[in-house]
This record gives structure tokens, C-alpha cells and sequence, in this order.
């Protein structure tokens, strides 16, 4: 759905249209499900962190003041409501990143998702590496703390800008840039560990640079 669509549909609800909701909380189920079960990595909670997002959601709809995208706004809705589970239950559960497509990376030294994960057609011996690291990439992932997985899926996930992801976790975006560096240093330093060897990163697989924040 385009963000001018959004826009529509949201003023025809304000102006009483009792069918555009329906649809715009449609179109948004899917994405707030995947962000839900990429943090916790359970479907049965993530389907009720998703129903919670989105009457969140329903319920702030009049308070959105459209200074980010629609989008923005709800993904910032539901990953609070991860991000508030994961702290009052202090859990940390599998979390699930099979199909994670990353548009570029952001530290360096530091493992891209994306950039490891990606499909190819691997010989038998080579599919059984790719598995290995896969399977360690995973859980190198599930021992981050809430705040950084949530950064990795932000931005390799749903391919959040920085601006985006300072709206969406409520901080400068220097900081972003800082944390996310700091965050896929850790998750290389974890998955080495999980791996019992160094990854093989190319450069191409490394970032930009750190920010500030």
C-alpha cells in the first residue's frame, strides 16, 4: 500500500467511512505479525503481541499527527509492545530471521544478516556450512539484548532508514548509527563464538561507519 493511499484511507475513517479501517489494519497485519515474531520468536505470542499492536494502534489513530510515515508510526507501536514484553517477562526466545533481506550494512567489523543469509544454489558441502552458520547466526541473534535485535530486524528486516529507526525507537539518529555498529559487533563476536572459528566477511559486507550518539 502506498503511503498516499494510507493517508486516504486514514482521513476516510475521520471523516466516518466504517470500511477503511478494516482495510488499513489489513494491510498492516502481516508486517506487525513479522516484526512481533522476529523479536520473540514465538507465533502463538506474537499473534497476540500483533492484536495488541494494532488496537494500539486503532486507539492513537486520532493522536497520529503525521509528522512520519503511517507506516513508521505503527511498526513504532508494535515494536514498543515487544520491547515492553520482553522486559517485564525478561525472556529471551528463539527468534526466527530465515527470510531477512538486508539493503546494505552499517559497521564495521560487524556481521550483516542479510549479507550472510543470503540464498544461492550450494553444493552439498558447501549447503552444510551455510546451515552451520546459519543455525549460529541465529542463536548468536537470541543473546542480544531486545534493544539490539530489535535494530538488526529494524533495519535489515524492513529496511528502515536511520531516521526512520530513531522515529520508530525514539532517539537521535547518530545514536542509531552508534548502537546498530555496536550491535552487529556483537553479533559477530557471538557468532564466532557459537562457530568456534572467525567469520568470512568481505568487505562488502561491512558498513560505513559508527556515528555518534
Amino acid at each position: 500500500m502506498t503511503p498516499l493511499r494510507e493517508l486516504q484511507l486514514l482521513e476516510a475513517h475521520r471523516n466516518g467511512d466504517p470500511g477503511a479501517m478494516g482495510e488499513l489494519m489489513q494491510s498492516y497485519q502481516r508486517r506487525v505479525f513479522s516484526v512481533c515474531y522476529r523479536m520473540l520468536g514465538n507465533p502463538d505470542e506474537a499473534a497476540d503481541l500483533t492484536q495488541d499492536s494494532l488496537v494500539k494502534v486503532l486507539e492513537g489513530l486520532d493522536s497520529y499527527n503525521g509528522r512520519s510515515k503511517l507506516s513508521t508510526w505503527v511498526i513504532r507501536v508494535a515494536m514498543n509492545c515487544c520491547l515492553s514484553h520482553l522486559r517485564r517477562e525478561k525472556i529471551r526466545k528463539h527468534c526466527s530471521l530465515d527470510d531477512l533481506v538486508s539493503t546494505d550494512s552499517d559497521g564495521g567489523g560487524g556481521v550483516n544478516l542479510g549479507n550472510l543469509l543470503e540464498s544461492g544454489e550450494p553444493g552439498a558441502s558447501e549447503h552444510v556450512q551455510r546451515a552451520e552458520v546459519h543455525s549460529s547466526l541465529l542463536k548468536a541473534l537470541n543473546s542480544l539484548d531486545p534493544d539490539s535485535r530489535a535494530l538488526l530486524i529494524l533495519r535489515d528486516l524492513n529496511g528502515l532508514d536511520y531516521l526512520q529507526i530513531g522515529e520508530v525507537l525514539d532517539v537521535p539518529v547518530g545514536t542509531v548509527k552508534s548502537r546498530l555498529f555496536r550491535a552487529r559487533a556483537a553479533l559477530r563476536e557471538a557468532a564466532e563464538y557459537e562457530l568456534g572459528t572467525d567469520l568470512d566477511v568481505s568487505e562488502s559486507s561491512l558498513g560505513e561507519g559508527t556515528g555518534t550518539g
